[in-house]
């Protein structure tokens, strides 16, 4: 009986003491743990000349580098277009000042493939975000890569009042600043724009940069491999002839025409020069002959008026001589 009832109490304390043991032992092991340490900064793992890659940029910028991932800046090393055209060009180096990140011309190296963010916004800065990255939203930033359509542009008239590249284009996806070109230069050329909505052209879904930025087709490789980009946002009568060649005459063909006219070869301006003089010399002359005629016409008018005036005169003098003698016989 004794045993039984120490049994029952053994199961009683266990039942209350275990869980209050586990208690202190779990408070003990809580109260010495140490906190957890902070996640450790992002440390760059830089290249040289201090560049880090557009990757590491990604880590807080994920929605710019979504953007300019699938751009050409992003491509412009890696496109096939520019393998093939750099290789034709005997791979020179030169080109990679603008095709790589961080291009050492003495060196011979370049940082990064295509156009990284650092190429416009420079090197990483140590501190960054802290120590803020320099950001340059100027024409020359792009001029340095972007020659032929920098210097279209000052040509332009946005250039003259300073509207800049980055008035139009997003930097970092290349894309219009607005749903549609049209939609984009109405935020300025608002009355051009509205009578252009109602428009023929506008009705077959042409947009302004059809006309405004319009290219002539190379037929051979430029010089450099810079081709005109329409920036001076000037209309040729080629932009016309890109849609109208069934009723504009091209001036290759007009050219054309006039050597067959000339006797199936090209004609000779002076030549054309003397005809054209040979030409006035002649109506002036027969210009002249013409009022020499009509004043010679009118005097010899004139002196047979005054014949034919004076005989008559002479003739009824005489009727009325007659008559009065007639009478005076009588």
């Amino acid at each position: 009986m004794t045993s039984r009832r120490i049994s029952a109490k053994l199961r009683i304390g266990l039942a209350f003491g275990l869980p209050l043991l586990a208690g202190i032992v779990l408070g003990a092991i809580l109260g010495t743990a140490r906190p957890a340490a902070a996640a450790p900064p992002l440390e760059p793992r830089l290249q040289e000349g201090g560049y880090t890659g557009p990757e590491f940029c990604a880590n807080c910028h994920e929605d710019i580098h979504a953007q300019w991932s699938v751009t050409r800046h992003s491509q412009a090393f890696s496109s096939p277009i520019f393998q093939q055209n750099w290789e034709e060009l005997g791979s020179q180096f030169t080109c990679l000042s603008c095709h790589t990140t961080g291009y050492d011309a003495e060196a011979a190296f370049y940082a990064f493939p295509g156009v990284t963010c650092e190429s416009c916004h420079g090197p990483f800065q140590l501190g960054h975000p802290e120590q803020r990255m320099p950001i340059t939203p100027d024409a020359e930033l792009c001029a340095t890569c972007h020659e032929t359509t920098t210097g279209e542009w000052r040509a332009s008239r946005h250039g003259q009042v300073g509207v800049n590249c980055q008035a139009c284009h997003n930097p970092h996806s290349q894309l219009p600043l607005a749903v549609s070109v049209t939609a984009l230069c109405s935020n300025c050329h608002q009355d051009p724009g509205e009578t252009y909505t109602h428009s023929t052209h506008a009705n077959a879904g042409l947009e302004c940069s059809n006309c405004h930025m319009y290219t002539t087709p190379q037929s051979a490789p430029p010089i450099g491999g810079l081709v005109p980009t329409g920036h001076t946002f000037s209309v040729g009568s080629e932009a016309c002839i890109g849609c109208h060649q069934d009723t504009v005459h091209t001036r290759d063909t007009i050219l054309a025409l006039g050597g067959e006219a000339a006797g199936g070869e090209a004609a000779d301006p002076e030549a054309l020069l003397q005809q054209v003089q040979e030409q006035e010399q002649q109506i002036s002359e027969l210009e002249s002959r013409a009022t020499a005629r009509l004043y010679t016409g009118l005097a010899q008018g004139a002196i047979i008026g005054l014949l034919t005036g004076g005989v008559a005169a002479w003739i009824v003098s005489r009727r009325i001589q007659v008559v009065q003698s007639d009478g005076e016989e009588e």
